[in-house]
């Protein structure tokens, strides 16, 4: 964990729950409020997640916003569960105003098409097509600039493209995957202990550590007891008429970009570590 490299979410909501994201990489800046609705179809749950990502580039200062597409859930009462995605999402570049639209195509039993299929076509400022994307979201995404296109909005397979150049390929996971229970490497390592963290942190999270340690039976005990425990925090709360519940790490504000109100990260929490200042902290294991 450092200052150039770091991830931070919180629950700032918990009816609906919402969860608000800030992640710093290098050379660039991910931040994001997510929460969903979710509808259940019979054979299949379907899940659309609502708010808006931002992404910011910092050498170019170029300023990425988008939505998440739709997640189905498939086969939920009989069979094998699998999942996908489905929908439109616009990539809209606020800095040079250029407009990815990613199609993600439902499955079909029936179709010829490749399963899990992504067609995109990026836009100049002027509605000029630019580049072609294809692929698929389980495999790699190529993309190509176009050569010619007949009119505007064409059909990205009516468009003559060159140089087809791989832009995105999956990283495959660790081998002994299924001893891992499916975890990436990203996810296996998420839980790493680390002296001097927030006591909110979810690593601290007692019934996880006993889980991890293989200690099945007080991994439930203690399961049980942290959630009957924020269960009457949260009861005594809503008890209160003059309680509002405010989140630790961000704020509510309305961004311009979206014209939507969003939690947005205050950059207090690596002060509040230097000093070990956890006052504003609750007790929630």
């Amino acid at each position: 964990e450092s200052i150039e490299r770091f991830a931070f979410l919180e629950q700032v909501s918990h009816h609906p729950p919402a969860l608000s994201t800030h992640v710093e990489g290098q050379g660039w800046t991910l931040y994001q409020e997510f929460t969903m609705t979710s509808k259940f179809r019979g054979q299949y749950l379907s899940i659309t997640p609502l708010g808006y990502s931002h992404l910011i580039f910092k050498n170019t200062g170029n300023h990425f916003t988008w939505r998440k597409v739709t997640t189905l859930v498939n086969n939920i009462i009989v069979g094998k569960l699998w999942i996908d995605n489905v929908g439109e999402m616009d990539i809209i570049n606020h800095t040079t105003n250029d407009v990815c639209k990613l199609k993600y195509f439902p499955y079909s039993y029936f179709s010829k098409d490749v399963p899990r299929k992504v067609t995109g076509v990026v836009t100049d400022a002027s509605g000029q097509a630019r580049w072609v994307l294809t692929g698929t979201w389980t495999d790699k995404i190529e993309g190509g600039p176009v050569e010619s296109a007949p009119g505007r909005n064409p059909h990205p397979h009516h468009m003559e493209t060159r140089n087809m150049k791989l832009l995105w390929q999956r990283k495959m996971p660790p081998p002994h995957l299924e001893s891992m229970y499916n975890f990436t490497q990203l996810a296996i390592e998420l839980n790493e202990d680390e002296p001097g963290v927030a006591p909110t942190d979810s690593r601290r999270r007692p019934d996880q550590r006993l889980m991890e340690e293989a200690r099945w039976d007080e991994a439930n005990q203690e399961k049980l007891r942290v959630e009957e425990k924020q269960r009457q925090v949260r009861r005594t709360r809503e008890s209160s008429e003059h309680y509002n519940y405010e989140s630790k790490w961000f704020k509510r504000q309305h961004d311009p970009l979206t014209d939507s109100e969003m939690h947005i990260y205050t950059n207090e929490y690596w002060e509040c570590k230097q000093k070990q200042d956890w006052s504003r902290c609750d007790d929630i294991f």
